[in-house]
């Protein structure tokens, strides 16, 4: 036990430190992407919940301005009353395959009074300027809406926007703007309206559920702290090695692994053998 006391200094102290820590690291690493994973799969168990169900009339599911709970994300309600086209407005920064443009948000006053911003579609950036070419008016009078529910976003610091524009769907910010009434818990992305329009702005596509490379890369960071111990015991292994050369039950081990890599070597006639299998 005495030729391993040459571990016992600041040295190799501070190594199995440095090694603890990173290992600290990945543990916290992969328990990240093991939340995230259960995020990503939790949103994929929502959209397969409510994505396709029945629409309900909207003051069931969100019997007040303020009420919506995640687990109501993307369910259909549907909702009628008049477009407030003056206080359309666009949400900047919003990429579609690719492309950067903006969402249109059309808040619906209903029968009520209340005011339901609705998310009419995506429009791309303009080929002349920073804005659509187009903004397809929406149905005038009164219109029945399909819509799935969506969370309102908070706001970024420091992301201003232009005039008629919004940097973030913050719901409480458009309830200010139109003075009136306003769901602030939730909007709707339009699934369908009617009277249909002969153009409107592309509609949102349903989600990729696809719970992404979370769990691989999970492993990948245990399998990471696992190997700090690892390259760790390495090294001691081969400082034991060094500092008891001269011991001869040392010298007898190393004779024994230069015996082992010996026989596992190829031996002059089978890399001949391999040149004419080659040929």
């Amino acid at each position: 036990m005495r030729n391993w006391r040459f571990v016992i200094n600041r040295r190799w102290a501070g190594y199995l430190a440095v090694t603890v820590l990173f290992a600290i690291a990945c543990g916290l690493l992969s328990n990240w992407q093991f939340h995230r994973r259960e995020e990503a799969v939790a949103e994929i168990d929502r959209i397969t919940a409510n994505w396709d169900r029945d629409p309900m009339p909207l003051e069931q599911v969100l019997p007040d301005l303020g009420a919506f709970e995640v687990g109501q994300k993307w369910t259909p309600v549907t909702v009628r009353g008049r477009y407030l086209e003056d206080e359309q407005l666009l949400a900047r920064n919003r990429p579609f395959n690719g492309r950067p443009g903006f969402e249109v948000l059309t808040p619906l006053q209903l029968d009520d009074g209340t005011v339901f911003v609705v998310d009419r579609g995506w429009l791309p950036v303009g080929n002349e300027q920073d804005l659509p070419d187009d903004v397809p008016e929406p149905p005038r009078g009164e219109v029945t809406v399909v819509a799935r529910l969506k969370a309102g976003e908070p706001i970024i610091p420091g992301r201003g926007a232009g005039e008629g524009q919004i940097a973030t769907v913050h719901l409480p910010d458009i309830a200010d703007r139109v003075a009136a009434p306003t769901y602030t818990g939730a909007y709707g992305l339009m699934a369908a309206e009617d009277p249909s329009p002969a153009t409107r702005p592309a509609a949102a596509p349903r989600p990729a559920e696809d719970e992404g490379s979370h769990l691989s890369y999970a492993l990948q960071w245990i399998a990471f702290g696992v190997l700090g111990f690892v390259g760790l015991g390495y090294a001691v292994r081969n400082e034991y090695r060094v500092r008891n050369a001269d011991d001869p039950a040392e010298r007898e081990r190393a004779r024994e692994r230069e015996r082992r890599r010996a026989a596992r070597r190829p031996t002059d006639a089978d890399i001949e053998d391999g040149i004419l299998d080659g040929r």
